[in-house]
């Protein structure tokens, strides 16, 4: 056991992180059986270890931010049998088939609109922010639905397909404030009931469907925050249901979580609590898909701004869990903070990206712009 210990309070030394220090990132131990389980488990056993109060940590999304940004997850190897056992169908299987696309929506999106009410924005955006001049989590998430819009050279009449449409924040605020109509589709039956009566007297339409079932063709296409449920076998597929969906003049945007380097399987506990069979495309992977189907416009990069969205996040659940807590119990509060915050320390480190690209069939004559470009201001 005391190699154990001694092998992990190296490898936290290394990163500026000290066991049952006094700083706010440092982790404190309550469970000498935490050293084991995390050499053995990786992510997996840091996050269940967390869960289980087996330690606690001030400031998680700083922790987060030490450990990667000194890169420690790349000098743990995981010794667990079932983990490489995971890693290993990750290359074999698919797992995000059209069976298993609903998964992801039964055991995160469904899980509660109390708990997302309560957590993100009156308009339910349940993806990153756009802080640029903006005080408030409010604010932030209006100026990405206005960019989207603005990008997509949105105009009224236009017809608009949205590949995940979450709650609908997204169809309410085009058709509100572009005068556009939107079909929007999700693999969550609590997102679909809820933008239906969200957007009631608009001109939009929800449905519970899979991507690959989709074969009407819209004027533009917008994805928000879905991609990273396709999964790198289906990454090319997708596009080619974009590309027959979108009009030849149309433009499609893509808005998705990005990652450094290219992997094929979800990180184990994010896979197991979180997001079901869900993993974060590389640039390249991306550009592979894209190949000779469509031109890339436009490659946006604001991924820092992911950082404050999760921060808030994490802010609204702790100051409302009190209303939640007869329904998601000590242990979930432990896990869904875990994973706010630890995310957020991701970004911070700049580890995880977000992405929008806007896209055209065959590229636009005269190169692209999109209104009131404010990015070079």
């Amino acid at each position: 056991m005391a190699d154990f210990e001694e092998t992990v309070k190296r490898l936290f030394d290394s990163v500026d992180i000290q066991v049952n220090g006094s700083r706010s990132w440092d982790p404190q131990i309550h469970n000498e059986l935490f050293y084991p389980r995390v050499l053995s488990g990786g992510s997996l056993g840091l996050g269940e270890s967390y869960m289980d109060g087996w330690w606690d940590c001030q400031a998680l999304d700083q922790l987060s931010y030490k450990l990667l940004s000194g890169r420690i997850d790349k000098q743990v190897k995981v010794t667990n049998p079932a983990l490489l056992i995971n890693a290993i169908k990750a290359y074999i299987l698919n797992a995000q088939t059209k069976k298993r696309a609903y998964i992801v929506g039964r055991e995160h999106y469904d899980i509660g609109n109390d708990l997302f009410s309560l957590m993100l924005d009156e308009r339910m955006n349940y993806s990153c922010g756009y802080w640029r001049n903006a005080k408030n989590l409010e604010q932030a998430q209006i100026n990405k639905l206005d960019l989207v819009c603005r990008k997509l050279h949105l105009k009224p009449g236009m017809s608009v397909l949205e590949i995940g449409c979450g709650w609908g924040s997204f169809a309410k605020y085009a058709a509100e404030n572009y005068g556009v109509s939107v079909h929007g589709i999700s693999i969550s039956k609590e997102q679909v009931k809820y933008a239906k009566e969200s957007c009631k007297g608009l001109n939009t339409t929800f449905e519970l469907k899979d991507y690959r079932e989709l074969n009407t063709q819209y004027d533009s296409i917008v994805s928000i925050g879905m991609f990273e449920h396709v999964g790198y076998k289906n990454y090319k597929e997708y596009m080619e249901v974009a590309n027959r969906c979108l009009k030849e003049d149309g433009l499609f945007l893509l808005h998705t979580i990005g990652r450094n380097t290219s992997v094929r399987a979800a990180d184990p506990w994010v896979n197991k609590y979180i997001f079901p069979n869900g993993v974060a495309p590389s640039s390249r992977q991306i550009s592979d898909a894209v190949e000779d189907i469509f031109v890339v416009e436009d490659w946006h990069n604001f991924g820092q701004d992911y950082d404050a969205t999760l921060m808030t996040w994490n802010e609204n659940f702790q100051n409302h869990y009190d209303s939640l807590k007869e329904v998601y119990d000590e242990r979930f509060k432990r896990m869904w903070e875990y994973y706010l915050l630890m995310c957020a320390g991701a970004f911070r480190a700049r580890r995880n990206q977000l992405w929008q690209l806007v896209m055209s069939k065959g590229g636009i004559k005269g190169g692209y712009t999109y209104s009131n470009n404010p990015r070079f201001d």
